[in-house]
């Protein structure tokens, strides 16, 4: 895991306590003018010292800071670097940078829609994913299911379209499927 990937699972981390994420949505609330440890005390219907201990871990890892006044703000900033670093660390995200004609159908590294089955872009998915599987021989369904698992929800769906696309084929009873011979020609991935 790179530096910036771990830095993004402790934010997130963080994050998941849901009074912390209150504290860090009531920060972002108040912007620039920020917020006292008793103002936000008062908000969240906490002890100051329960709140203080909250705010201590949200500087901590650098999406708050707090000034000598007392008066503590968000760093927004700092969520744009964590969902850049998970982005990144995605395994299609080198590949899709390739195709930015597809972005609108992924979210943060992962597919979340394919495109209308007539669409040039169809195939083009197609190109995208088998270049990221890598086949280079025969692996049975289960193994398939697993490597799509990791960039798709609907495996069922891509392994399907995988297949009328003609970058994948399948054996008869439907359980082994290993790259074609020929690939089809989609033309500019852009």
């Amino acid at each position: 895991m790179s530096a910036e990937a771990a830095r993004a699972a402790e934010i997130l981390t963080q994050l998941a306590v849901p009074e912390r994420l209150t504290a860090f949505a009531e920060l972002t609330r108040r912007g620039k003018e920020g917020v006292t440890l008793a103002e936000l005390a008062y908000a969240m219907d906490k002890p100051v010292q329960e709140v203080g201990t909250i705010l201590a871990r949200l500087v901590g890892v650098g999406v708050a800071t707090g000034t000598g006044n007392g008066v503590y703000r968000v760093k927004p900033g700092e969520l744009r670097e964590v969902a850049q670093a998970v982005d990144k660390a995605q395994p299609l995200a080198p590949l899709l940078a390739e195709y930015p004609a597809l972005r609108g159908f992924f979210a943060h590294g992962r597919l979340t829609s394919l495109p209308p089955t007539q669409s040039e872009r169809y195939p083009l998915v197609g190109e995208l994913l088998t270049r990221y599987l890598a086949l280079d021989g025969l692996c049975d369904e289960d193994t398939l299911n697993k490597r799509l698992a990791v960039v798709t929800d609907d495996v069922a769906a891509v392994r399907r379209m995988l297949v009328e696309t003609g970058w994948l084929e399948r054996d008869r009873a439907g359980t082994t499927y290993g790259p074609v011979t020929e690939r089809p020609v989609t033309g500019a991935a852009g």
